[in-house]
């Protein structure tokens, strides 16, 4: 049932283009009903009685696993995913103004990736999860526009930041659990025995959880982050992504809860983060900006209140986490409401706005922003009252306790002020206020800003809040309604069954006299609020968090410019190469002291013929060194890259033969390419740096020959390749080893590198669209020379590519059907047909004029997207990837043709791009130009040759017809 929800999930995530498309911004009612459904489904696969466990392989060989689990706080946090996911979708179906086919397919794929974290029970499944998590956020922020942009790249590094910390955390408990399920290293025994690896997790897994909650020193990006539309701050930023890291925190209690740092950690960033967001707050004009320091300053109660680590803290932290996510959300869905009918969400903006007629956002505003303050009789004050509890009884030392609970009463008492700054400032202008206005005006000899109504917004916009709102008013009221659910989630997180007691009133007691001094305080707080908000203006931190993650994200850009792409950035080969060669030597010299055990050499007699092919490889290196032209190195070196291709066909790898010979061919004609636009000439090197590249050639020259020696030589057959020869004709239907190597036993080898090169791929064509080739060198732009004219020279290559091209046509499809029996397979295919694209590419007279129009980006998102639904396919023979056998009038039939006819579209699409990219000018540049009037010139010219030839040829006719006459 639970795999379902997510299968349901993942077609609404494919579905919401299509539907954005057709039905606009009314998508979202559709889009909303895969959602309430999952959530339906989900309540109704969960009992008490035992935790729903589901599992569907998927790299069954390493324990990767779909593997599910459905406890109590996995449906507390899933219900949180789903139903606050599902209202925001229809709250959104009148909150845009304009179609937005990117939008819903963003949000809903943060659903499906947010439903993943919290239900999966295996550790890689999460941290995928997580970082889908992270790249939908990224997009929904930079989806706002221009404005957006910056914002979402400082986010992305930050949470990017934990993601690595998580997998840091992933990979040594995977390793030291033996294990990719997260409940067994939960309940590992070995952790008892390993008390410092458990200190680095807890670090980890802590630092992981502050940069996706916003905790110091993680939280600047919060705030930053509101330049998202209303939908996105609703959902992700109160309801969603800022709660995955409680999750994780909580999920991880149970194993982390006795380690000091994890408390220490957890309490003081916790405390002063809620401390800092709440004072920042009370000073916040725009009322978004308020309502995201309030999200930092609630989260970092909760994160305060897991760290205490008690079945009473634990208990409150989850109750607390629901009442966040229904009042913040409907605050968040509020301010949007404000915004769109007001057009601001300035506080003093609105001061001058009549708010009239608008009852049901009011009434909305009002109960949210009072649950968040504590009021009593609303779910904000019974989950306030739990965390002031939770201090109380946390079992620390006495001053610890006091200091724990005067930062929760204290952040509790600019709670509530900045709550109802929020509700005085969302409600607009009040006779009180305009009428100071026409004073201050009257005093000042100024005309008063003129007051401007707005009404009610459609039912449509304000209902999914309202029944925020109507839950927060529900649950305060009758907090019993919360005691199973809550019970459950606790039993979920501290593994002991807990006996949850909500109420209103507990009676006169400590919590409850805190509560008054809360409400008393925030009162007069309230009274002196513009005072306060100025107060707390002039008094600024000495450091931004913001402009920290600024000025560290341009110190990291100014340091790669300056030692990685400055160097490389040049014409020097030495100074381009002397990193790469140095960082090889380190790695060999490492190599030396450090690897052991190696197999033993297979002692064989090379033949007479092996030392032909070193010879024909030893002239093209000594002829590249020697050489000083840069087309002279690129024709020089392809002799020793054919020596070694020859060696291989000797050695009977045809396979490898064939992939090294094409990509000689590419390599050359790519290069050409680019080498019209570099100098034509090496740049000199003094003798003294001359003598010090010598010296380092032949370091690395041996430590390579070292390598090869000691990694490769000539050895008998490995027990791997034993195991291939003898069982892939008969596991795979295939009889060619390697390509039964790339496109069945290591597929999911081959799908990571495919995905790697479309990436590479899509990366060059951006940055080459984005930024101006190099200018063409001058030399070839000399009109005079016999070789300028393309058309005339390239009759030739014409001629010829009209026999061959068809021929290597037929070639590369014959090498991709026959690639699973004898030599061939996608990628060689691919490459032999890239040839044929080079020859029609290098037969146009100019890249304008080249034939080559086919849509890279197409056949490489064609491509990856093929090999992950071959992929996926497998799932019916048990795990991903896995290929399907069929029978077909006899002959058996494999999907690992399929998968390798997406690395061939994919291989392809890369080549294409690179030939369509790296060619002659392209339309804007100052070279095009000028070529396209040369060309004109030169047709111009064979023009009148013509003329000429036809005034002489009809002299001649006149002249024989007089002597005739």
């Amino acid at each position: 049932m639970l795999f379902y929800v997510l299968v349901l999930l993942g077609l609404t995530v494919a579905v919401a283009p299509l539907a954005s498309r057709l039905l606009e911004r009314n998508a979202g009612w559709l889009l909303a009903i895969p959602l309430l459904a999952g959530a339906g489904m989900a309540a109704a696969a969960y009992s008490t009685d035992e935790v729903h466990t589901e599992s569907v392989q998927w790299m069954p060989t390493i324990g990767v696993d779909f593997s599910l689990r459905l406890d109590g706080l996995s449906l507390v946090f899933l219900m949180l995913v789903l139903l606050i996911g599902a209202g925001v979708l229809a709250y959104s179906t009148r909150y845009l103004h304009h179609k937005d086919t990117a939008f819903y397919f963003y949000i809903c794929g943060f659903a499906a990736s947010m439903a993943v974290v919290v239900t999966t029970d295996n550790l890689m499944v999460f941290y995928l999860a997580w970082e889908l998590t992270t790249l939908c956020s990224y997009f929904l922020i930079a989806n706002s526009g221009e404005k957006g942009h910056q914002p979402a790249i400082r986010t992305l590094l930050v949470t990017v930041l934990g993601g690595l910390f998580l997998l840091g955390a992933t990979v040594i408990m995977a390793i030291s659990a033996d294990t990719m399920s997260i409940s067994e290293v939960i309940a590992s025994p070995m952790w008892e025995d390993n008390i410092g690896l458990k200190a680095t997790v807890a670090f980890l897994i802590a630092i992981a959880a502050f940069t996706k909650s916003a905790q110091f020193p993680f939280q600047a990006w919060l705030p930053d982050s509101m330049v998202a539309i209303a939908p996105v701050s609703a959902y992700l930023h109160a309801a969603a992504m800022v709660k995955a890291g409680i999750y994780l925190i909580l999920r991880y209690s149970p194993l982390l809860h006795d380690v000091q740092l994890w408390n220490v950690m957890l309490v003081v960033a916790g405390g002063i983060t809620a401390l800092f967001g709440a004072l920042t707050a009370i000073k916040c004009d725009d009322l978004k900006e308020l309502l995201a320091y309030s999200t930092m300053s609630q989260l970092g109660l909760l994160v305060l209140t897991v760290g205490i680590g008690t079945d009473v803290a634990i208990t409150a932290a989850i109750v607390h986490t629901v009442a966040h996510a229904c009042f913040k959300a409907a605050l968040f869905m509020s301010v949007g409401i404000i915004e769109h009918e007001t057009g601001t969400r300035s506080y003093q903006e609105l001061r001058h706005t009549r708010i009239v007629k608008m009852p049901f956002t009011t009434g909305i505003i009002i109960i949210s922003g009072a649950s968040m303050a504590g009021i009593p009789l609303l779910l904000g004050f019974v989950s306030k009252e739990g965390l002031i509890t939770a201090a109380l009884e946390s079992g620390l030392a006495q001053p610890f306790t006091i200091l724990v609970t005067a930062v929760i009463v204290i952040t509790s008492m600019f709670t509530f002020a900045y709550s109802f700054r929020y509700i005085i400032g969302s409600r607009g202008a009040t006779k009180h206020s305009i009428a100071e206005a026409e004073y201050q005006a009257e005093e000042g000899g100024y005309e008063p800003e003129p007051v401007q109504t707005i009404r009610e917004a459609n039912p449509t916009v304000w209902i999914v809040p309202g029944l925020l709102a109507l839950v927060t008013l529900v649950l305060g009221l009758i907090p019993p309604l919360m005691n199973w659910i809550v019970s459950q989630a606790a039993l979920a997180t501290t593994g002991q069954s807990i006996e949850v007691e909500l109420a209103v009133w507990h009676g006169f007691n400590v919590p409850l006299a805190l509560s008054a001094v809360i409400i008393t305080f925030g009162i007069i707080l309230v009274k002196f609020n513009r005072e306060l908000a100025r107060a707390m203006t002039n008094f600024g931190a000495p450091i931004s968090g913001l402009d920290a993650v600024e000025n560290l994200r341009q110190g990291i850009i100014n340091f790669g410019a300056k030692y990685a792409t400055g160097p490389s950035g040049t014409t020097s080969m030495r100074r381009h190469l002397v990193l790469p060669l140095l960082m090889l030597v380190l790695i060999a010299g490492v190599g030396i002291f450090t690897l052991r055990d190696l197999p033993e050499v297979y002692r064989e007699t090379s033949t007479p013929m092996d030392w032909v092919f070193v010879l024909i490889i030893a002239i093209g290196v000594l002829a590249s060194v020697m050489a000083k032209s840069r087309l002279t190195v690129v024709v020089v070196v392809s002799i020793a890259g054919y020596g070694v291709t020859l060696w291989f066909y000797a050695l009977g790898a045809a396979d490898v033969a064939t992939t090294q010979l094409t990509v000689e061919i590419l390599t050359v004609c790519v290069l050409v390419l680019v080498l019209h636009r570099l100098p034509d000439h090496f740049t000199p090197e003094t003798r003294k740096f001359h003598w010090w590249s010598i010296v380092l050639s032949v370091v690395v020259g041996l430590c390579a020959m070292l390598a090869v020696w000691g990694l490769t030589g000539r050895r008998d057959k490995s027990d791997a390749a034993r195991l291939y020869l003898e069982q892939a004709p008969e596991d795979t239907g295939g009889s060619n080893i390697v390509n039964t190597i790339l496109v069945d036993y290591r597929a999911f080898d081959t799908f990571g590198e495919l995905t790697v090169l479309g990436m590479a791929g899509i990366s060059i064509a951006v940055l080459l669209a984005k930024f101006r080739l190099a200018p063409v060198r001058e030399t070839l732009l000399d009109r005079k020379s016999p070789i300028f004219g393309a058309f005339e020279n390239s009759v030739f290559l014409r001629a010829t590519s009209r026999v061959v091209g068809p021929i290597i046509v037929v070639l590369s499809v014959l090498l991709f059907f026959r690639g699973h029996y004898q030599t061939g397979g996608g990628f060689v295919a691919a490459l032999v047909g890239s040839g044929g694209m080079a020859l029609m590419y290098l037969s146009a007279p100019s890249n304008d004029r080249a034939k080559v129009r086919w849509p890279y980006f197409t056949l490489i998102g064609s491509g990856v997207a093929l090999a992950s639904l071959t992929g996926l396919a497998g799932f019916f023979e048990g795990s991903f990837l896995t290929s399907l056998h069929v029978d077909i009038f006899g002959s058996q039939q494999t999907s690992a043709m399929i998968f390798d006819l997406g690395v061939y579209l994919a291989v392809l699409g890369v080549i294409v791009a690179a030939f369509n990219l790296l060619g002659m000018p392209r339309k804007g540049d100052k070279e095009f130009h000028i070529l396209l009037d040369l060309d004109s010139e030169r047709t111009l010219e064979r023009r009148g040759e013509t003329e000429d030839h036809k005034a002489l040829a009809a002299q001649a006719a006149n002249k024989t017809e007089e002597r005739s006459k």
